[in-house]
């Protein structure tokens, strides 16, 4: 068939609705909801940073709107998802459980996520914590006191800390569920008794999947982008074969050199944004760990947003803030906001709130922001939003206005 070829700005169209940001929610979110949307993505990244919603819930929200977050831990204990290392730490669908066991078959090959020099110095000890968890049920690593003399400081973890991520890496200790969460941890045959070894696909097949799943969760694909997706490791299937097939499809985008490949489950929808005809309508505020903007190159290349997340940067070195959450607005990356939830007092604070250079402000964009705002505070149980900062500065005031007529016109509706 002849190649598609694509404005970037039907480019961006067509990769936010394969993310499930095309269009805000029609209905208010189902538990089933919160799997469909972890099936769609591939994967949901896991951190633990908490000055909002942590990561994985706020992915998850930026594309249901509402919803309780205690289902994603549910689905987790009740064995519709499971943990592992995929693009990082993540929860991904227990049915792609077999695309990940080559890795653990093959710990070392992980890196630091794995300690060799541990695991064979301190055989005796990892094994006795294996023998615990076989004897007495789940654990939490807090279920252990430090016997070491140590602090307990980010990289100081305990000897049995150190033991259970080793083994979960292994595949021998799979997470159970989480509890205020923290992992708990019990062996993987009592977690996915379902599961064994002769169900593994090939190697080859498995690089395949990759592949195909990131192309399909990008939407419209650099060949550039798809090992990132999974963070799978040289040597790294050539899309062209997968195109020689007819698994894949080839398209351009205007301006770009190279091709670009499309999942064929979805060539109606790329036809649709090929022909201009998906408009963009979403406006909300993403994790910094979200699909869309983890890659750094590609959020730059699709987007023409440099982002950088500086929670690891020494204040004084931050440009933007501690943890800035990048806001999406019809299609756009229009800017970023360092912001945090004050629970106990019901006040979601705006830091500072940095629109992107050639932003042009309207009484609409304005609408927007606010009521993605709103949106986020109100999820976070917090009635007031507290605006500290904004550039350029003569934002301020139009934000604010537009916060108090969204309280206003909630009030008329109610």
């Amino acid at each position: 068939m002849t190649e598609l070829t694509f404005s970037v700005a039907a480019a961006r169209a067509m990769h936010l609705a394969a993310q499930g940001l095309l269009a805000p929610p029609r209905r208010k979110a189902a538990k089933g909801d919160i799997v469909d949307t972890i099936r769609r993505l591939g994967v949901l990244q896991i951190d633990t940073i908490s000055v909002v919603a942590r990561s994985p819930y706020l992915v998850l929200w930026s594309r249901l709107g509402d919803y309780d977050s205690v289902w994603l831990e549910q689905h987790l204990a009740e064995g519709r998802l499971f943990e592992y290392w995929a693009h990082e730490a993540c929860f991904v669908p227990i049915e792609d459980y077999g695309l990940y066991r080559h890795r653990m078959l093959d710990p070392a090959a992980m890196g630091w996520k794995y300690p060799e020099s541990w695991m064979r110095e301190r055989a005796a000890e990892v094994e006795g914590v294996l023998a615990h968890i076989r004897r007495h049920g789940p654990v939490r690593s807090s279920d252990f006191g430090r016997s070491d003399g140590q602090a307990g400081g980010w990289w100081e973890w305990k000897p049995e800390k150190r033991s259970l991520e080793a083994l979960f890496t292994a595949g021998a200790l799979m997470i159970a569920r989480r509890h205020n969460f923290q992992r708990v941890y019990d062996l993987a045959e009592r977690v996915h008794p379902a599961w064994d070894d002769s169900q593994m696909p090939s190697m080859q097949e498995t690089q395949r999947q990759f592949v195909l799943r990131a192309v399909k969760a990008i939407g419209l694909c650099k060949a550039g982008w798809i090992a990132d997706y999974h963070r799978t490791r040289r040597p790294h299937l050539d899309p062209e074969t997968l195109v020689a097939e007819g698994a894949l499809l080839r398209a351009r985008v205007q301006g770009w050199d190279e091709p670009l490949y499309i999942h064929p489950d979805q060539l109606e929808l790329a036809q649709r944004a090929a022909a201009g005809m998906l408009a963009p309508s979403v406006t909300t505020l993403l994790s910094p760990f979200d699909p869309v903007v983890w890659d750094r190159k590609r959020a730059f290349e699709l987007f023409g947003f440099d982002y950088r997340l500086e929670c690891y940067t020494p204040a004084a070195r931050r440009r933007y803030g501690y943890f800035t959450l990048p806001i999406l607005r019809r299609g756009a990356l229009a800017g970023r906001v360092d912001a945090k939830a004050h629970r106990r007092d019901g006040v979601f604070e705006l830091k500072s709130l940095v629109l992107e250079p050639g932003v042009r402000v309207s009484e609409r964009f304005t609408r927007d922001i606010a009521g993605a705002l709103k949106r986020c505070a109100r999820w976070h149980g917090c009635g007031t939003i507290a605006v500290t900062q904004t550039i350029p500065g003569s934002f301020a005031g139009a934000l604010e206005a537009a916060l108090h007529a969204s309280v206003d016109e909630a009030r008329i509706a109610a």
